[in-house]
Order: structure tokens, then C-alpha cells, then sequence
């Protein structure tokens, strides 16, 4: 598919309040953090283990992903993006959005979207994979851009790893327009007790030594199981966003509930 200079290029820097646009090339890339190397993050998701723990591996990243989630997360994905519902010419905030994978199906609806992260280690991988993408260095609690940017808002998978998940909530109704959406895909609770057992198994017990085989760290792995088994459920995930102002929250369960969809609006 080709993209246009106007597209590369359009109207990035209005929109940022702070926060560079990530440069290309693989001498550009550099540490997020220099506290030293974090193959693991602990539950208290301090931003710099987090950080420093995706850039460790930001270059196997979305095939570790793929392979975890025995193919699933190509179809979680597929949902992101209709539960999206990108239009030509719509600003899409695309947050812990990586390597930029999850941006491409907004990309291609003609919308203009803008993968945004806070590892640098995974924002660069994104970078030479796909340089017309105008990836933005950002934390999810003090986005750099300007208040009522962006259409629609969404974040996969990410929203688990923030500090403080409420102020994330907050600072995504905060740059999203009147009208506009969110779309959050993340880990959540099976709904069938037996599977849920069964589930909870794998994560603590397979997942891990999977990941030995096909990433380049798998502690952080045993970060992620630990972190999705923390995680609040649907209800309680759909009460957090209500209080952050959005309205009409609502949530639909993929894959049994390992996986969740939620959607609010901006009055």
C-alpha cells in the first residue's frame, strides 16, 4: 500500500503539546531509561521498569505475541478496529501502540492515526518497520497533545502496564474531541469458572516456558501473567471509566473473556 507525502507529514506538530516525533533509522534508537537494564517489571508498574522491560523486546515483540496467543490476537485486533469504526480523515490516537501493528488497520480506513508509546526500544522497531508513521514518544498519564485532538482513542494491551490506570482514563477523555471514542482491548476474566481454572493455569504455568522459546526475555512474560491476573474485571473496568467522565461505557467479551472490548463516549 502507498501512502503520500501528506500523509507522512500532516499536521503532527499541531497537535503536540510536548514530545518528539520518533526519528527513523537504527542509530536513533537508545535507551528509554538509564537506571540500568530491567528484564521484568514488578507489579507496581514503575514507568521505568516498564519501559526499559518493552524495550528488551521490542524486536520479537509481535511474533512472541502471536505465538502466546496461538493466533488469536490477529482476530482481537480485527475487533479493535470495528469497534474503532476509523473514517477517512479522523485523527486516531493509538496508544501502547508498540511497534505500530495495531495502527495499520486505522491507516488504511484513510484515517490519521498516531501510534504513540513510552518505550523507545519498541517505538524505533516501528519506525524502520514502517517510517511513513509518525510514532510519538508519550506517557499515557501526561499525553502531549492538546485537549479535544483526536476522534477516537484506543489502546491494546497497554493499559495494563500504566501506574496509574485512572489517570490515563482521565488524560485520554481529556484529548479526545466532543463525540469522540474510546476503545480499550486488554486482558480480562474468562466467564466460564471451569475455563477461567484452566486459563489461570496456562498463564502461570505454560505461558513462561513458551516464551524461553520465542522471546528474547521471557521474565517479562512472567511480568505479563502476573499482571493480567491483577487485572479488574469487566464491571469493575467499566465503573473506572465511567468515573473518568466518559459516558455510555460498555463492554463486550472476545475469546470467552480472556479478552475484553470496552467503549465510552465523550459528551
Amino acid at each position: 500500500m502507498g501512502f503520500s507525502q501528506e500523509y507522512r507529514f500532516q499536521g503532527i506538530e499541531e497537535i503536540l503539546v510536548s514530545g518528539p516525533i520518533v526519528p527513523a533509522g537504527p542509530s536513533a534508537r537508545r535507551p528509554y531509561c538509564n537506571n540500568g537494564p530491567v528484564t521484568r517489571a514488578s507489579l507496581d508498574k514503575q514507568p521505568h521498569e516498564v519501559a526499559s522491560m518493552f524495550d528488551d523486546v521490542a524486536e520479537r515483540y509481535d511474533l512472541t505475541n502471536d505465538v502466546l496467543s496461538l493466533g488469536q490476537d490477529r482476530r482481537w485486533r480485527k475487533e479493535v478496529a470495528k469497534a474503532v469504526d476509523a473514517r477517512p480523515a479522523q485523527k486516531v490516537l493509538d496508544l501502547a501502540a508498540g511497534t505500530g501493528t495495531s495502527s495499520l488497520p486505522f491507516a488504511r480506513t484513510g484515517a490519521y492515526v498516531v501510534p504513540c508509546d513510552f518505550s523507545q526500544g519498541m517505538l524505533q522497531v516501528g519506525k524502520e518497520r514502517q517510517p511513513w508513521l509518525p510514532y510519538t514518544a508519550g506517557d499515557a498519564t501526561r499525553l502531549p497533545f492538546r485537549d479535544d485532538t483526536f476522534d477516537a482513542v484506543t489502546i491494546s494491551f497497554g493499559l495494563r502496564n500504566v501506574q496509574d490506570t485512572d489517570a490515563a482514563l482521565r488524560e485520554m477523555h481529556r484529548v479526545t474531541r466532543p463525540g469522540g471514542r474510546i476503545v480499550i482491548c486488554e486482558f480480562s476474566h474468562p466467564t466460564w469458572a471451569p475455563f477461567r481454572t484452566v486459563y489461570t493455569e496456562y498463564l502461570m504455568r505454560a505461558l513462561p516456558p513458551v516464551a524461553r522459546a520465542v522471546s528474547s526475555n521471557p521474565d517479562a512474560y512472567v511480568y505479563l501473567a502476573e499482571s493480567i491476573r491483577a487485572w479488574p474485571d469487566q464491571p469493575a473496568l467499566a465503573q473506572r471509566l465511567g468515573k473518568a467522565g466518559w459516558s455510555r461505557v460498555a463492554w463486550r467479551n472476545l475469546s470467552g473473556g480472556i479478552v475484553a472490548l470496552h467503549r465510552g463516549f465523550k459528551n
